[in-house]
């Protein structure tokens, strides 16, 4: 296409759509532009329009979209109707006449059906302008777009996350008509106009178009687009530090969040004095971070420099420097907290604060974190063998995990529990590894964070993440639906993740089970504790524990409510182990057939018949494989629902006639002992390629023999044999769950 002729083609029209408001939080801003493009696209849908493009864009102040490609009318309808009987009652006749907008019968053909003659009307309606359907698709759009938190003003019923100023809805160069009326007096008619920034130019802007909009308000210091904003924040902040030889530290969530917080980002650079640089590099990031919103430097070889960059929304003319200097005075003062709690912190060593864990609540239901603390080191102690850590400093980093707790660093900064605590260890003397272990036991805290590979680590780690299992299930206050409010999906990863990779062979089972034990006793002690401060009579099922109340089974009178627990914590471990691994691009239905048997608690061991299992059904033999147990299972539903009984029995080797039973016969006596042999050894390579030999003589068998005989006593050794074949096989894996 030349350039004349695409200047003759008209360019389709477009929406614009911005609504003004006060400051948005910048946490939702993101959710806010989805949920907008979303509501006017299924609007625009529902009347048969359609568009090319949608983009969005937001700032603190504005939220908005920009549909391409809208034909300037509707489609017009051209519809058949189906309408009564010819010789129906008038009743009934004038009222198919009305529904369909037609005065006269006689507008209406007749035509004949299997015999019968029935009216029928041909309704032809011109499209309307586009502009006039936009009206109801914007408004019905802004009143249903949801905000996490939002609120009511002035003497509005209309409710926003803030107080909404006005909306620009242009259409094909010119505002729509209508308007959204807030309640009261309060109208906001559609128009054509917008604001540009609050300080720089606050003054009103007329635009006709997208492209006009967007350079009339980058004019009036409002970059609407936020990757713009983003990118003039990294690119802007990498220059002001190169400039001092730094280099900026990477935070993209403290990056996301900025960019929403500013219309015309001015990247500043301030000082951090230096009597504060002794404080821990995280106490010194967590505080410009959380409290100022700073971003932090390096130097070349990744030390924390004494510079920060923050971000204004403004330009000033003195380049900044007022700027820079005000936080500097800001940032002085939150420093000098943190100093004075890491000062007060250090005169009490964190072993003498262990005993004040007991007067925080963990879990209404399942004590103070001192007792939890307790039942880690009981853990660990067994933990610690098994993972070939330290026993000592395994159990003395758990007593010290959660010390911090109680100090005022953390109280001020919460996210930093385990961080300080490895501070105050190696100030306290402690062992290089117990420090890393109080600083660790919370890893992995998600799928990107990095996994401990420390023994003494490990094993505080996976005792803490086994512990609140047990226990949340043992309670029942397990994840519903999307609802997860103690991160139990993320911890169970996290003994996933530590499991899997350092290769721990664990009795998960068992784990589970001594946690849940202890969980119950103690929760058993402390509401006895109580009791006796408040005398009255109790039992142990006053306890609100999930399960029956007693079971003669086991020595614990709550032991079947904790085998129950234990089973379904272990099912949502294996359930989330499913997800890790479909995200990893492993077929889900290969781990469902390995683990879905239920006769190994070992991730490690079944992983690798997972991954086993994998390699035999990509060969040639393994695909055959899977069509021959499919074959054979499928007889044997048939028969087993047409003759209302199981095939599960022996085959009877006299009653075997025809060369291909009887090699199969023997194929399967091999294969039933050497698949066996090689999964106790764990040479689950072996025991794939054992079952692969099976591959002939299946095929051959259903190539030459006839299953259903007429004799039924060779029918039924036949089924038999059949049955054979899905016990063997299903020594590895649960054959019939595998799909393709």
């Amino acid at each position: 296409m030349d350039i004349w002729t695409a200047w003759q083609i008209p360019a389709m029209p477009e929406l614009l759509l911005e609504l003004l408001s006060e400051e948005i939080p910048a946490r939702m801003q993101d959710l806010a532009r989805n949920d907008l493009a979303r509501l006017v696209t299924d609007g625009l849908k529902e009347v048969g329009l359609t568009c090319s493009d949608v983009s969005t864009f937001s700032t603190p102040r504005r939220v908005g979209l920009v549909v391409d490609g809208l034909p300037k009318q509707q489609a017009d309808i051209r519809q058949e109707r189906k309408g009564p009987r010819v010789g129906s009652p008038d009743k009934a006749i004038r009222g198919f006449l009305r529904s369909v907008d037609f005065e006269r019968l006689d507008q209406c053909e007749v035509r004949e059906i299997k015999g019968a003659e029935f009216y029928f009307a041909l309704v032809e309606k011109k499209g309307a302008p586009t502009a006039e359907a936009l009206t109801d698709i914007v408004t019905a759009a802004i009143w249903s777009l949801g905000w996490p938190k939002s609120m009511r003003w002035g003497g509005t019923h209309f409710s926003w996350v803030r107080p909404l100023q006005n909306i620009l809805c242009v259409f094909d160069g010119s505002p729509v008509s209508g308007n959204l009326e807030l309640g009261g007096e309060t109208i906001l008619a559609f128009n054509s106009r917008t604001i540009g920034h609050r300080f720089l130019a606050p003054h009103e802007i007329l635009v006709k178009s997208s492209d006009d909009y967007r350079q009339s308000l980058e004019k009036a210091f409002v970059l609407v687009d936020p990757e713009r904003r983003k990118q003039r924040i990294v690119d802007e902040a990498a220059r002001l530090a190169q400039q001092e030889g730094l280099v900026l530290r990477d935070d993209s969530e403290l990056l996301a969040e900025v960019t929403g917080l500013v219309e015309w980002p001015v990247p500043v650079m301030g000082a951090i004095d230096d009597a504060f640089m002794e404080l821990p590099q995280e106490v010194l990031i967590t505080s410009m971070r959380s409290h100022q919103k700073y971003f932090a430097l390096e130097d070349g070889d990744g030390r924390m420099a004494s510079r920060f960059i923050t971000i204004a929304n403004i330009e000033t003319q003195d380049a900044g420097k007022a700027v820079a200097f005000g936080n500097e005075r800001v940032l002085r003062a939150r420093l000098a907290d943190a100093k004075f709690f890491w000062d007060q912190d250090r005169t009490a060593p964190l072993a003498s604060r262990v005993s004040a864990l007991r007067a925080i609540t963990f879990h209404a239901q399942l004590g103070s974190v001192g007792e939890k603390v307790q039942r880690i080191e009981s853990l660990v102690a067994d933990l610690a063998v098994m993972v070939g850590a330290n026993t000592e400093l395994a159990s003395r980093a758990a007593r010290l995990a959660k010390a911090d707790l109680t100090t005022g660093m953390v109280g001020e900064f919460p996210e930093l529990q385990g961080l300080m605590g490895r501070y105050y260890a190696l100030n306290d003397g402690e062992a290089a590894a117990v420090a890393e272990a109080v600083a660790g036991h919370h890893a992995p805290q998600g799928p990107s964070d990095g996994c401990p590979a420390d023994p003494v680590t490990i094993a505080v780690a996976l005792a803490d993440k086994i512990d609140t299992l047990a226990g949340f299930w043992l309670i029942r206050e397990t994840p519903t639906g999307s609802r997860d409010p103690f991160g139990l999906r993320r911890t169970a990863l996290g003994v996933i993740r530590l499991i899997l990779e350092n290769g721990l062979r664990l009795p998960l089972v068992g784990l589970l089970q001594q946690a849940a034990e202890q969980v119950s006793l103690s929760a058993f002690e402390s509401h006895t504790a109580q009791q006796q401060a408040v005398p009255g009579d109790v039992g142990v099922d006053d306890i609100s524990i999930a399960g029956p109340a007693k079971t003669e089974t086991g020595t614990h009178p709550r032991f079947g409510a904790i085998f129950d627990s234990t089973c379904l914590v272990f099912q949502f471990i294996v359930d989330r182990l499913k997800v890790h691994f479909r995200h990893q691009g492993m077929r889900h239905d290969l781990v469902a057939a390995v683990f879905d048997k239920g006769d190994d608690d070992d991730l490690v061991r079944l992983l690798a018949r997972v991954e086993s299992l994998d390699r035999l059904l990509q060969s040639e033999d393994g695909e055959n494989l899977l069509i021959g147990y499919r074959r054979a299972a499928n007889i044997l539903r048939i028969e087993e629902k047409k003759d209302g009984r199981p095939y599960t029995g022996t085959p009877e080797a006299g009653l075997l006639q025809l060369d291909q039973e009887l090699a199969l016969y023997a194929a399967l006596q091999e294969a039933d002992k050497t698949v066996a042999h090689h999964l106790e050894a764990e040479a689950f390579a072996d025991a794939m390629a054992a079952l692969a030999r099976l591959r002939g003589p299946i095929d051959r068998f259903f190539d030459s023999v006839k299953a259903n005989d007429n004799n039924a006593a060779l029918r039924e050794n036949r089924l038999f044999l059949l049955s054979k074949i899905r016990t063997v096989m299903g020594q590895a894996a649960d054959f019939s769950l595998i799909e393709g």
